[in-house]
């Protein structure tokens, strides 16, 4: 992974609407999950999905570091505690954003509830736009994204989708205790607006944003 000063970062970042914010390259994208000691101690080991891993229960991913830091507490909320780093096939992800049916009928954009239930139902993909957070946990504009994944797609993403899988806590306590005054000693991930290629899906209301 690479990593950057959080402040030279947020002056390269959107401030406002819809992104995807991650650390990718031609072949992978970074995304995360927080889990009880005894799931990432599996996925570690394995480099997949299993053991105390439900597959029967929707997973979400989410590709914003920061967002992952305000949903686990910076890894202080119970069954939250190790954070994993996962990366995966861009092929992969560009498949599962194609495939994603936003998770609520006023975000999705339709004019057809019973065609928007149609295709929640068909969909092992769920997409969620949230207010994005800084370092402290405060809401602004930037929206973020997480993805749930289930079924066969879930299946997908436990082994076959998966690059790597890396355990970041140390790194998140390490870097909580630089959340402080005007984060000059924060470090985070290394992340930038990523844009779907032209076969994903451009429904999903992603703003423009140049790549580097």
């Amino acid at each position: 992974m690479k990593f950057e000063h959080y402040t030279d970062q947020i002056r390269q970042w959107p401030q406002d609407g819809r992104h995807l914010l991650a650390q990718y390259d031609d072949d992978g994208i970074v995304v995360y999950q927080a889990y009880r000691p005894s799931i990432a101690e599996y996925a570690v080991k394995h480099q997949r999905f299993g053991g105390d891993f439900s597959f029967n229960r929707m997973s979400w991913i989410k590709p914003n570091f920061l967002w992952m830091m305000f949903r686990a507490g910076w890894a202080t909320k119970e069954s939250q505690e190790r954070i994993l780093a996962v990366s995966i096939r861009r092929t992969f992800f560009e498949r599962i954003l194609e495939r994603a049916v936003a998770s609520s009928f006023a975000a999705s954009g339709s004019a057809d509830k019973v065609e928007w239930e149609k295709a929640i139902e068909n969909s092992d993909v769920r997409l969620q736009w949230d207010p994005d957070h800084d370092p402290f946990g405060q809401p602004i504009a930037r929206r973020a994204v997480q993805l749930g994944l289930r079924g066969e797609t879930l299946v997908e993403y436990s082994s076959a989708a998966i690059i790597g899988i890396e355990d970041v806590t140390a790194f998140v306590h390490e870097q909580h205790g630089n959340v402080t005054g005007d984060c000059t000693r924060l470090i985070t991930p290394r992340e930038r607006a990523y844009v779907p290629g032209d076969t994903a899906a451009r429904h999903l209301g992603i703003s423009s944003w140049p790549l580097d």
